[in-house]
C-alpha cells in the first residue's frame, strides 16, 4: 500500500513476533488504554488542543513511556526496545520521503498551472450529479494500474478535491470517493505490496488471493458507488451555477493549455514502468518546475521578485496564488515539504509507540488473547477482524496489521479445515483497507495530509474501507464463500 520496493526494503515477511512470557495481558493493554483515553479526551473535550498543534503527536509518545516503563518492568531491555523503534522507524523513511516530494509535487503543480489547468477543464466535464461516482471510479482504474493508493492520491486525487471544492460538494465527500476508489484498486492490483503480502503471510498464492477476495470486495464497491451516486444526485451544490465564473477567474490567473497534462502523464507513465516512486515523484517535481519557467511566467512574477525563487519558495514552504474571485483563492494555495512536517512528525510519532509495543510482546499478547475466542468459524474470522482492526490503531502501521495476525491465526485456520485464503482475504478486507481510517496510522496520517482532509471529516464518506470488515463477516456468518481444504 504504501509502494511497491517499500515491502522488499524493509523484508516485514522475515519480521519475529516478540512474544513476552513475563506480561499479562492486562499489563499488555495498559498503554492502549492510557493512548485511547488521552486521544478520547483530546477530541472530545480538548477540541484537539490538550497539548497544542501537536496533541495528537505528544500523546502518542506518552503511550509510548508508558510502554517503555511497562516493559522495564517486565524485564524487557531498554536496548532491545530502542532497536526496535529504530527498525520501526527505519521502515517509514521511504514513505516519509514520499511525503516530502508530494509536498514539493503539491506546490510546483500549482505554480505551473497543472492543478488549475485539472480543475479547469474538470469543471467542464464532471458535473455535481455523476462527480462522486466518477471519482471512485477514475481512482480505482489508476490505482489498479499503478498498485499504489498512495500514488493515486497524490496525482489524480489532489485534482479531484480541486475540482469537487470548485464545484460547491464537501470535501469530506470528495475525500471519501478517492480514498474508496484507490484502497479498491490497490486491493484488487497483483501490483501492490500488501496484495502479494497477505497471501505470503496466509499461504496461498497470488492469483487465488485475488480471485478469492474478489466475492467480498466487488459487492462493497458496488454498494459505494450505489451510495455515491445517490449523493451525488441528492447533494445542494453551490458551485454549478458559478462555473463560467470560475473558469474565467482560471484563465484570467494561469496561461491554460493542454500541454500541461504531460506533467501528471509522465509521472503515472514513470509509475506503470516500476520506475521507483521516489524517482517518478521527483521527476513530476523537475518537470513541473520546468513547465512552470515556460508557461507561467506571469504568476512565478506576482510570487517573488526571482522566478527561481518562486519555484524554491513552492517546494519547499508556502505557497499562495490570488485570483479575482474568492473560493480559488482557498484552493490555489499550497504548503510544500513545509506542509508535510505535522503528518510526518505524527508517523514518527505513531512509529515510536508501535515499535515499543511490538519489543515488549503486548502485540503478541493481545493477538493470543483474541485468539482464544475463536471457537467457532464465525469467531475465528471475528477474531482475525478485530486482530486487524486493533493493530492498525495501536501498531499504527497497516503491515504489522497484516503481518502479527497472519503468523498467528495460519494454523488456527489450518486446524478447522479453513483453506488459506479466507485468511488472506480477512487480513486485507480488515487491515489493509481500515488503516486509513485511523488518524495517527501511517495511511490515515498520509492521506489526509495529502489531501488536505482530516479522517474525521472523510471517515463516514471513506465506505468501501469501513464497510469492508462487515462485508467479510457477513459471509462468514452466513458461510458465504468460505472454502474449505477439502475443497482445493
Amino acid at each position: 500500500m504504501h509502494e511497491d520496493d517499500n515491502l522488499s526494503k524493509i523484508k516485514i515477511q522475515e519480521q519475529k513476533i516478540v512474544d513476552n512470557k513475563e506480561l499479562n495481558i492486562l499489563e499488555a493493554l495498559i498503554p492502549v488504554v492510557v493512548l485511547m483515553g488521552l486521544l478520547a479526551y483530546n477530541i472530545f473535550l480538548a477540541g484537539g488542543e490538550m497539548f497544542g498543534e501537536y496533541s495528537n503527536q505528544i500523546i502518542l509518545l506518552i503511550g509510548g513511556f508508558v510502554a517503555f516503563m511497562d516493559g522495564i518492568f517486565n524485564k524487557v531491555s531498554p536496548i532491545t526496545m530502542v532497536k526496535e523503534v529504530y527498525e520501526n522507524l527505519k521502515s517509514v523513511f521511504i514513505p516519509i520521503m514520499i511525503l516530502f516530494l508530494v509536498g514539493a509535487l503539491a506546490g510546483t503543480w500549482l505554480v505551473s498551472g497543472v492543478i488549475p489547468a485539472m480543475v479547469y477543464y474538470g469543471l467542464q466535464v464532471l458535473s455535481p450529479a455523476i462527480f462522486l461516482p466518477a471519482s471512485v471510479i477514475i481512482c480505482a482504474i489508476i490505482s489498479i494500474a499503478t498498485g499504489s493508493s498512495w500514488t493515486t492520491s497524490a496525482t489524480v486525487g489532489i485534482a479531484l478535491i480541486g475540482i469537487g471544492s470548485a464545484l460547491g460538494i464537501h470535501p469530506g465527500m470528495i475525500a471519501g470517493a478517492v480514498i474508496s476508489g484507490a484502497y479498491f484498486g490497490d486491493k484488487m492490483s497483483p501490483l501492490s505490496d500488501t496484495t502479494n503480502l497477505a497471501p505470503a503471510m496466509a499461504g496461498t498464492d497470488l492469483f487465488t488471493h485475488i480471485r478469492y477476495m474478489a466475492f467480498t470486495t466487488v459487492p462493497t464497491i458496488i454498494i459505494t458507488l450505489i451510495a455515491f451516486s445517490i449523493m451525488s444526485a441528492t447533494i445542494d451544490t453551490t458551485g454549478s451555477a458559478d462555473v463560467s465564473d470560475l473558469l474565467e477567474s482560471i484563465k484570467n490567473t494561469f496561461n491554460i493549455t493542454p500541454l500541461l497534462f504531460l506533467v501528471p502523464v509522465a509521472v503515472i507513465a514513470l509509475i506503470l514502468l516500476k520506475t521507483k516512486p521516489l524517482v517518478a515523484l521527483s521527476s513530476g517535481v523537475l518537470l513541473a518546475a520546468v513547465f512552470a519557467f515556460i508557461f507561467q511566467s506571469d504568476v512565478l512574477n506576482g510570487l517573488s521578485d526571482s522566478n527561481f525563487s518562486a519555484i524554491i519558495n513552492a517546494v519547499f514552504t508556502d505557497t499562495q496564488i490570488t485570483t479575482d474571485n474568492e473560493k480559488l483563492n482557498d484552493l490555489f494555495s499550497a504548503g510544500g515539504m513545509k506542509g508535510m512536517l505535522w503528518t510526518i512528525f505524527l508517523i514518527c510519532c505513531a512509529m515510536v509507540f508501535g515499535g515499543i509495543m511490538d519489543a515488549i510482546g503486548a502485540l503478541s499478547r493481545i493477538t493470543k488473547e483474541l485468539l482464544k475466542l475463536a471457537t467457532t468459524v464465525f469467531g475465528l474470522f471475528a477474531s482475525t477482524v478485530i486482530s486487524c482492526l486493533g493493530l492498525n490503531a495501536i501498531a499504527s502501521d497497516q503491515y504489522l496489521a497484516i503481518v502479527i495476525p497472519g503468523k498467528m491465526f495460519k494454523k488456527a485456520y489450518e486446524d478447522k479445515g479453513l483453506a488459506p485464503e479466507n485468511l488472506s482475504r480477512t487480513l486485507e478486507d480488515s487491515g489493509t483497507v481500515t488503516s486509513v481510517l485511523i488518524p495517527w496510522n501511517t495511511c490515515g496520517a498520509y492521506q489526509s495530509g495529502v489531501l488536505g482532509v482530516g479522517v474525521s471529516e472523510y471517515f463516514i464518506y471513506a465506505i468501501f474501507n469501513w464497510l469492508s470488515p462487515f462485508t467479510t463477516l457477513f459471509f462468514a456468518a452466513l458461510n458465504l464463500k468460505i472454502r474449505m481444504l477439502k475443497s482445493k
